[in-house]
This record gives C-alpha cells, sequence and structure tokens, in this order.
C-alpha cells in the first residue's frame, strides 16, 4: 500500500513525546491529522506535523484521507472513541490501560473483528531490549523453573509529565479511573504475563496516601500467582520523589535475572555456579530528559497494518493485562485473594 495515513486524537504528552515523534520517522506514514479539545494545542501539533486540525475526533473521523488513528486521551475515553474509531473503519492504536472495565474492553475487540480493523494497544514494556533478551534467556530453558519475581514501576507523579500539570486528568477519578496502577502498574502485569506466563490468582494493598486532593490510587502492593505456579510482586507508585524505578527481578533454579535494575546494565543475569553475564543494551524509555528513545510501539503497529498481521499486543492480550489490575482493585475492596478471569472475551459472530 500507499502511506499510512494517520490521526492522532489527543495533543497531550503522551502524544507529544512519542505517537507524534515517531510516526513522523517512519518513511511509510503520513500525519494527516491532530485533534485535541484544547483548540491551541491541535492547531500547534497541526502546524509542527503539517496536519489538519481538527477539536471534535467524530470530525476527523469523517476524513476519508485517514487510514488508522492514535487514541491518547484519558483513560475513560479510551473505549468510547476507539470504538467510534473502528466504526468509521480506522485501525486503532489505543494507550493503555485500554479500558476502565473487561465489558469495555470486550466491546473495542468486538468492534475490531466486525469492522475488520487493527486493534493495538500501546504497552511498549515488550519491546524493551533486556526485556526482549529476557524472555530469550527464560524460553531457552538455561534458567530453569522460576520461581519468584518482583516487578516495579514506580516515579514521582504525573505532575511533570503531564500537559496540565498537577490539574492533569490523572488525578481526576471520573476521567482517570484508576491513578498509578492504570499508568504504571498495568504496564507491569503485561510485562509479567509476556515473561512468564498468565496471572490467575492476584492480591493486593492499594492506597491513596502520596498525593493531595485526588482519590485515585498513588501506590500499590499486589501479590501475584501464574498459571504455572510462579508467586511474585507487582509495585506501582507515584512517590517515588527521587526518581524513577523501573525494575524486575526473576528468580530461577538456575539464576536470578535483574532487569533494569542497574545504571549500565540494562540486564544482569547471575547464575548459581557464581558466573555473572552483564548486557549493554538498549536504554528503557523513561520520562526524564535524555532518557527517551523509541519504543517501537509506533513502528509495530505501521507493520501490523502494511503486512495485514495480527498486532503484537491485541486487543486481547491489552484485556488480559488490564483484567489484573480490575482483579487488584478488586481485592483491595474485598480484602480476598481474586482469581483472573482468562476466559476469551465474549465475542459474539452475528
Amino acid at each position: 500500500m500507499s502511506k499510512v495515513k494517520v490521526g492522532i486524537i489527543g495533543c497531550g504528552s503522551i502524544a507529544r513525546r512519542r505517537h507524534l515523534p515517531e510516526y513522523a520517522a517512519q518513511e511509510n506514514v503520513e500525519i494527516v491529522a491532530v485533534c485535541d479539545i484544547v483548540e491551541e494545542r491541535s492547531i500547534e501539533m497541526a502546524e509542527l506535523y503539517g496536519a489538519i486540525a481538527y477539536v471534535d475526533y467524530t470530525e476527523l473521523l469523517k476524513n476519508e484521507d485517514i487510514d488508522a488513528v492514535s487514541v491518547c486521551l484519558p483513560n475513560a475515553l479510551h473505549a468510547p472513541v476507539t470504538i467510534d474509531a473502528l466504526n468509521a473503519g480506522k485501525h486503532v492504536l489505543c494507550e493503555k490501560p485500554m479500558a476502565t472495565s473487561r465489558r469495555e474492553a470486550e466491546e473495542m475487540i468486538q468492534a475490531s473483528i466486525e469492522n475488520n480493523k487493527k486493534l493495538m494497544i500501546a504497552h511498549n514494556q515488550r519491546f524493551v531490549a533486556s526485556h526482549v533478551k529476557a524472555k530469550q534467556i527464560l524460553d531457552s530453558g538455561e534458567i530453569g523453573k522460576v520461581y519468584s519475581f518482583k516487578t516495579t514501576f514506580g516515579h514521582p507523579g504525573p505532575e511533570r509529565w503531564s500537559i496540565d500539570g498537577a490539574t492533569s486528568w490523572f488525578f481526576d477519578k471520573e476521567r482517570a479511573f484508576i491513578g498509578a496502577m492504570g499508568d504504571l502498574g498495568v504496564h507491569k502485569s503485561d510485562l509479567i504475563r509476556y515473561l512468564l506466563g498468565e496471572i490467575v490468582e492476584v492480591g493486593s494493598f492499594v492506597e491513596t496516601n502520596a498525593k493531595e486532593n485526588t482519590d485515585v490510587d498513588d501506590n500499590a502492593v499486589c501479590i501475584l500467582k501464574t498459571e504455572n505456579g510462579v508467586i511474585g510482586t507487582l509495585t506501582a507508585s507515584w512517590s517515588y520523589v527521587s526518581g524513577g524505578d523501573n525494575s524486575t527481578i526473576i528468580y530461577g533454579e538456575n539464576g536470578v535475572l535483574r532487569l533494569e535494575a542497574d545504571p549500565v546494565h540494562s540486564l544482569i543475569v547471575e547464575y548459581k555456579n557464581g558466573e555473572v553475564v552483564k548486557y549493554e543494551l538498549d536504554k528503557i524509555q523513561s520520562n526524564e530528559e535524555g532518557g527517551q528513545t523509541n519504543t517501537h510501539v509506533i513502528e509495530n503497529f505501521v507493520t501490523c497494518i502494511i503486512n495485514d498481521t495480527v498486532p503484537p499486543i491485541s486487543g486481547e492480550e491489552g484485556m488480559k493485562s488490564l483484567q489484573v489490575i480490575l482483579a487488584a482493585l478488586e481485592s483491595n475492596e474485598t480484602k480476598q485473594i481474586v482469581r483472573v478471569n482468562t476466559e476469551k472475551a465474549a465475542i459474539s459472530h452475528s
């Protein structure tokens, strides 16, 4: 096909720092439209990328030149806008978490199938070099049986990241639905599923204790169990005031894998026999200045459109990672261990 023509719905920080520059870097992509309810932001990005500016996304979706859209909006808008875009005949790359409920996620997947359009969720942790290498090592069997893990994603909070700072939608429960668990925790549930398989049971403590004037979570510690019986912890926090922690440690029969736990070596393998192997790989993406690298999300999305292949993080995959977070919220509410629904999406083929 000729160039993939894309539109970006939402011109906040994730669009400015990730989607727009990464689309612009793709030779087989043309950015034709941008949209934001704040007109100045839409105009600013349109002028920067030579696109048409919209303030109403439904008008953007009427543009028949557009093949695909990125949905870069507050969490509560992901599902309705994605469904509208799929029904308008556009492929969709949706930011995470994909939805606020399993039902919403299923409706998104249904719309993708009915319209024969791609739906991909922007979980970038699977494309991080250290994570890809770690999966190869785990799949090779050289670490042997995996016993346990701990995975953490924390930083000072979205105040500096979000275009709206302390008044951001991130802190508004109606628009955000969840806080650090949706911003950071769902990244790690997706990563652990990618590395170690499906998560079947979740226990959690979820708190709002670091941020003022908000009722979304800002600290969570979860205990996860995979279908293979591997147990570990997942931590998501907006209270790491001195900087970020995006590390994962996996404890196996023959060694320990340390992912993004060292400032120089993004993967260190410590074997039981005393051997240590240190890998210098591409750095993980971060929000810090100078930490920006290609997330590989956009190129994978564009490639699956051009080659008509299944997106590497499909709607089904996004839903499974979301469900771990939903189970954690339920566990905190009920003070019970919650089983994760691992059934496929209920799709009707009427």
